[in-house]
């Protein structure tokens, strides 16, 4: 990568930022990262270690995005967790080619999902770069809102999505069927993504026959997830995308270090041998996923 790129980036000078990989041989996207934390407009807090390098890193949006594009990650899906961030990540993809948005309200924040909060969610949703009704879900792993909370607003926000046409964008962490359930019952918007799907084998046959998405992300290239590499052959690449979750989930060999979507040809690499197909075939695929996910870019 040319120096200036590395200052733009805030690499040079930090030593856990990791190296620039080898370059995709075709374009492709980053479908779930988080660039309001990456730089810093969310103050890390002192539990969350992992932000707090990333943004000791004094990144810009346009450095992430410079950076990306230099290995061919040529756009970007920057998500929100809470209001602040889903207003910021939607006036940011309007700001800049190749950002686009989700906005939602996290399950772990669930208790925040009030009807004033949600009707601006929905506002934002319907805003031309916001492609992305997410990420919202239910995390079984936390106890920050109760399963109560949890269930009200997921379900609300699917129903946000339907209205919306966009995108659904699930967080499921250690709830896997309940969230299949919840979806069975309320009824799926037309497109449903499991973002850094965390189910074995027969989640994915699950996720198969429902038409959802799976958005595999750093993980996939841990050695003790050798269930991750089985969902990832039972999925279909046509129902397969590729994130980071930065600045959380670095692949291989970088986990404990900051994330950033210049990483995704990792996983993407990954997930190619997996499938037992070229990267530059499965570039392909994902990019042309992101489309009937996300619409035309």
């Amino acid at each position: 990568m040319p120096p200036t790129l590395e200052r733009r980036i805030g690499l040079g000078g930090v030593s856990k930022s990791p190296e620039v990989p080898q370059a995709l041989p075709s374009e492709v996207f980053d479908s779930h990262c988080h660039l309001d934390i990456m730089v810093g407009n969310r103050q890390a807090s002192s539990g969350d270690p992992v932000a707090q390098a990333a943004q000791a890193a004094s990144a810009s949006v346009e450095g992430i995005l410079d950076a990306a594009r230099s290995v061919n990650v040529t756009r970007l899906v920057t998500i929100g967790y809470d209001l602040p961030s889903s207003r910021w990540n939607a006036e940011i993809a309007g700001q800049h080619d190749g950002i686009y948005a989700g906005v939602a309200i996290h399950p772990n924040e669930a208790h925040a999902s009030t009807p004033e909060v949600l009707a601006e969610i929905e506002a934002l949703a319907g805003q031309p770069d916001v492609r992305a009704v997410g990420e919202t879900g239910l995390d079984y792993f936390r106890d920050w809102a109760s399963k109560d909370d949890q269930h009200a607003s997921f379900r609300a926000h699917i129903e946000i999505a339907k209205r919306t046409g966009k995108a659904l964008v699930i967080h499921d962490r250690d709830a896997h069927d309940d969230v299949l359930k919840v979806l069975a019952a309320v009824g799926a918007p037309d497109v449903v993504v499991f973002h850094s799907f965390s189910g074995d084998a027969e989640m994915a046959k699950k996720c198969v026959e429902a038409g959802y998405f799976m958005s595999f992300s750093g993980p996939v290239t841990y050695k003790n997830a050798g269930y991750l590499r089985e969902a990832a052959q039972v999925a279909p690449a046509a129902l397969m995308l590729v994130e980071t979750d930065a600045p959380y989930l670095p692949p291989m060999p970088h986990r404990g270090k900051p994330n950033a979507p210049y990483l995704i040809p990792l996983t993407l690499r990954c997930l190619a041998e997996v499938k037992d197909v070229e990267p530059d075939d499965l570039c392909r695929t994902i990019n042309a996923n992101g489309v009937t996910v996300f619409g035309e870019w």
